[in-house]
């Protein structure tokens, strides 16, 4: 589902309760803003990469914290880019960051409920973005390869490791988690 679209969160949530009788978390994806530079950008599409990113997550944690009927938690994947930004990545180094502040706030925020949120920083995880991104490079087996060896593990991580994170979470084992964001990156951020 497209969480862009202002009646998907709503629709998930209700889905989500029909499925299985009650709502206990959600995992957030918004998908990457376009490549570019700061400059070369025109305001619509920072506008609309806002929107994308901050926005929908906004509505995605009002609208499942509306439908459970208890606490939850929320985990909102982010991109690396909240601490180092990437190379042409403009608008994900823009407004990331904005996500991973808003993270903290609707921590503060829902934490007298008893529910949780979180970010998670993927970095050099080989999924459909990561392809798509290396495909726009004149060798796209040198930039996948590129990518790999700029984290301390020396290869792309797998979908899967990234799963197993954001499971553990979301689970009641990570119950004293909330407002923080997580590298799940191979080693590939330097920063503390």
């Amino acid at each position: 589902a497209d969480v862009a679209e202002p009646d998907t969160a709503a629709r998930a949530a209700a889905l989500a309760i029909e499925t299985w009788g009650r709502l206990d978390g959600a995992l957030v994806s918004v998908g990457g803003p376009p490549k570019g530079s700061v400059l070369g950008t025109d305001d619509a599409t920072y506008r609309a990469a806002f929107d994308s990113v901050v926005v929908s997550a906004l509505r995605t944690a009002r609208e499942v914290v509306a439908a459970a009927s208890g606490p939850v938690a929320l985990a909102f994947v982010l991109s690396t880019s909240v601490k180092e930004p990437l190379e042409a990545m403009a608008l994900s180094n823009v407004t990331r960051p904005g996500l991973g502040v808003l993270i903290t706030q609707l921590a503060d925020e829902f934490a007298d409920s008893g529910s949780r949120v979180v970010g998670l920083m993927p970095g050099t995880i080989q999924t459909d973005r990561i392809n798509w991104l290396t495909s726009q490079s004149t060798d796209p087996q040198s930039a996948m390869a590129g990518m790999g060896r700029a984290c301390a593990m020396n290869r792309l991580g797998q979908p899967e490791e990234f799963g197993r994170v954001a499971a553990f979470l979301l689970s009641d084992a990570a119950s004293f988690v909330t407002g923080c964001v997580i590298p799940v990156d191979g080693g590939r951020l330097r920063s503390l």
